[in-house]
């Protein structure tokens, strides 16, 4: 049976089919395939895969921004492509990217320093992470700040926040790191 067959076969109760990457080595998974779980691909009642939800959940976090890779378990858990369902979410209005100044606090203080001493802005030396924001906001205009640097947060609106607080079994049956 080709590895496409055994896949089909594989998931064929499932309500809605996991995505598999074209790069993924097909043969080699299916050695030692776990499937993606029949309860992570049932749509919750706003239509959103649990996914989803572990998406948002990420976000919410306040820690995940333009350069973050998705991890693999998006994939192989949930059975969503990370990306394709991150621009989802923000079309859908779940989540939306921060702005130039919403974002400082995913750069360095090297980097905030740099952007001010590109500017012209003196004394920055003795300068801390909250005065070196608050001089760009003085100094800068958010298009002027949006050009020295491109990686962005993102963050819940009200509709990701309920959906994420509607699902929280979503998030129970998630692995957590142990801190």
């Amino acid at each position: 049976m080709s590895a496409h067959k055994r896949i089909e076969e594989m998931y064929r109760d499932h309500e809605v089919k996991p995505y598999i990457s074209p790069e993924r080595d097909l043969e080699s998974w299916l050695l030692e395939a776990k499937p993606v779980p029949k309860r992570n691909m049932v749509r919750l009642e706003e239509g959103l895969l649990p996914g989803d939800i572990i998406l948002l959940w990420r976000i919410n976090f306040g820690t995940f921004e333009t350069t973050t890779p998705y991890s693999k378990y998006f994939e192989y858990m949930y059975g969503i492509n990370g990306p394709a369902h991150m621009e989802q979410l923000l079309a859908d209005g779940y989540a939306y990217m921060e702005s130039a100044f919403d974002s400082l606090d995913h750069i360095t203080s090297t980097a905030k320093k740099n952007i001010l001493k590109a500017e012209g802005v003196a004394g920055l030396s003795k300068m801390k992470a909250a005065d070196l924001d608050a001089a760009l906001r003085e100094h800068l205009t958010e298009d002027r700040l949006a050009s020295y640097f491109s990686v962005r947060g993102y963050a819940l609106t009200e509709k990701g926040r309920a959906a994420l607080e509607n699902h929280p079994e979503v998030i129970d049956k998630h692995p957590k790191k142990k801190m």
